[in-house]
């Protein structure tokens, strides 16, 4: 009888001993999944975006384009300009730029996507990726002055949106989705 007793402990202690084992394994293979790297998806919502006041005119520059050209952003006004700050290294940068390519196929008449890159470090990497991307819009370097006039960007990718008057009407903070900028463009065009 002694033995059934200490075998029914010994069944009972092991037994909570597989309880607590299998709840933690479980706990912890989720700990392990979503400590993977994340899965960057477009968000459909505006909580990354930032509606401007219809006064602040977007600020003007002149950059080296990867062509060794320049481009001036004021020598556009007339067109919708979409400002991508972006880097080569960043994941929700090179999901979102697909996205940014189709919509300068879709609107090249009405809209000019600029690609500011932020590589510093990598800039040996970013024509490469323009060709592998098969970026179709004008990618420039930024520079100190265009990273500050524009709020020191301190998340990839950010992106702005420019009215045909040159004003700052949007501004998108991380990955969006490609039906957000489309709205806005087709907003915009039906103002104009």
């Amino acid at each position: 009888m002694i033995r059934s007793n200490k075998g029914d402990k010994v069944k009972k202690v092991l037994s909570v001993f597989m309880i607590l084992f299998l709840t933690t394994g479980i706990w912890g293979c989720q700990k392990t999944a979503e400590s993977k790297e994340p899965v960057y998806q477009a968000d459909d919502n505006t909580s990354g975006l930032e509606t401007r006041n219809n006064d602040d005119l977007a600020p003007d520059f002149t950059l080296k384009l990867t062509n060794g050209k320049n481009i001036k952003l004021s020598d556009h006004k007339g067109k919708i300009v979409i400002i991508d700050f972006w880097a080569t290294w960043c994941a929700p940068c090179r999901r979102g730029i697909p996205d940014l390519v189709e919509i300068q196929n879709k609107y090249q008449k009405d809209v000019l996507i600029i690609g500011i890159s932020l590589d510093n470090e990598t800039k040996p990497d970013v024509i490469p990726f323009i060709e592998q991307f098969k970026i179709n819009y004008p990618v420039a370097y930024a520079t100190m002055e265009v990273y500050q006039a524009y709020g020191n960007i301190e998340s990839i990718p950010t992106s702005f949106i420019v009215d045909q008057t040159g004003k700052i009407v949007d501004k998108h903070v991380g990955l969006v989705n490609k039906s957000v900028y489309i709205n806005k463009i087709t907003g915009l065009l039906k103002k104009s």
